[in-house]
């Protein structure tokens, strides 16, 4: 009888632990917020032009604070200025698995067909800074209006230079946002009834040591007269402004971007005698943006405007301490 009821106590405590383990199911719905916040995060994949520059650095900046606010996950990458690296990014994003992908399309021709590759897998592509013209996979492009950019450059331009005077151009000549500065710039000088004579400096390609062998060498080949010089981006400024204090030359600077060096360099007592003026961008807010369109494009299937541009402006010795 004993026997009995030992095994009858063993059955009946058996059949109580599988109740309580059986009480919430594994299939069973998570609690209220229990889960909510991994199940809807979305991640998304960016990739800056160069981290070597420090506009893409603030660019980056942006996005990850925007990463916070919004609540995603944020995979971002150096494009390296180079298609063959940027295209790559893309493929192993898309075998990743991320939700979108935005990028600085810095060489839209070589670029272009690995963005087309991602949109047919259902991968919404967005393009910031720089974008393509050749392809409408494109969902929303955020960048600075860079032909406004150039005019206001060209406007400086014409304040620093007397009539007659040599003027230059460092340019870019891949990337549409530098294409687009140059452009502005032209139609501003050309139109001026200063009558400058007007010389192509060179292609930087993005490198600050390169931008200032093309300033030395257009310094000495114009006896150092060369009164202003526009530079479609900062390092490019930075690399005319070693090569005119190298060759005791007077040169004014003009660059473009408003990164922090810019700043420095205007209000410092040596280098201001020279890089006097910038063309200044808003790189934290575009990377904000971008952020933004990618999260409302995922969530709604669509976003407010297709490009958003966003003015620059001129900084001088009078604001740049702002």
């Amino acid at each position: 009888m004993k026997k009995f009821l030992s095994v009858l106590l063993s059955a009946t405590l058996v059949l109580s632990l599988a109740a309580c383990g059986s009480s919430k199911p594994a299939s069973a719905p998570a609690e209220e917020g229990e889960g909510a916040a991994a199940e809807e995060e979305l991640t998304l994949g960016f990739i800056v032009g160069s981290r070597e520059h420090v506009f893409y650095n603030l660019i980056e900046e942006g996005i990850m604070n925007a990463s916070k606010e919004l609540g995603f996950k944020a995979i971002v990458l150096d494009g390296e200025l180079d298609s063959n690296v940027t295209s790559d990014h893309i493929n192993n994003l898309v075998a990743q698995g991320v939700d979108a992908i935005a990028l600085s399309c810095n060489d839209p021709g070589g670029t272009t067909p690995a963005m087309e590759a991602a949109d047919k897998e259902g991968i919404p592509v967005f393009t910031f800074d720089c974008t393509s013209e050749v392809t409408d996979v494109v969902k929303c492009f955020v960048g600075t209006d860079n032909v406004e950019g150039g005019r206001l450059g060209g406007q400086e331009t014409v304040r620093l230079a007397e009539a007659g005077q040599t003027v230059g151009i460092i340019n870019f000549d891949e990337p549409q946002s530098c294409i687009d500065r140059r452009t502005g710039w032209e139609e501003v000088v050309k139109a001026s009834d200063k009558q400058f004579n007007i010389i192509d400096i060179g292609n930087y390609e993005g490198d600050a040591a390169k931008a200032e062998q093309l300033m030395s060498d257009a310094l000495s080949k114009n006896n150092n007269d060369i009164s202003v010089v526009f530079a479609v981006g900062d390092p490019a400024a930075t690399g005319a402004l070693a090569a005119i204090k190298a060759a005791g030359a007077s040169t004014k600077v003009i660059g473009f971007d408003g990164n922090p060096e810019a700043k420095a360099a205007i209000l410092d007592a040596e280098n201001g005698k020279y890089w006097v003026s910038e063309i200044s961008q808003n790189p934290q807010e575009i990377g904000k943006q971008i952020s933004q369109n990618m999260m409302d494009y995922l969530k709604n299937g669509s976003v407010a405007e297709a490009k958003i541009m966003i003015a620059p402006y001129i900084i001088t010795a009078e604001n740049a301490a702002e």
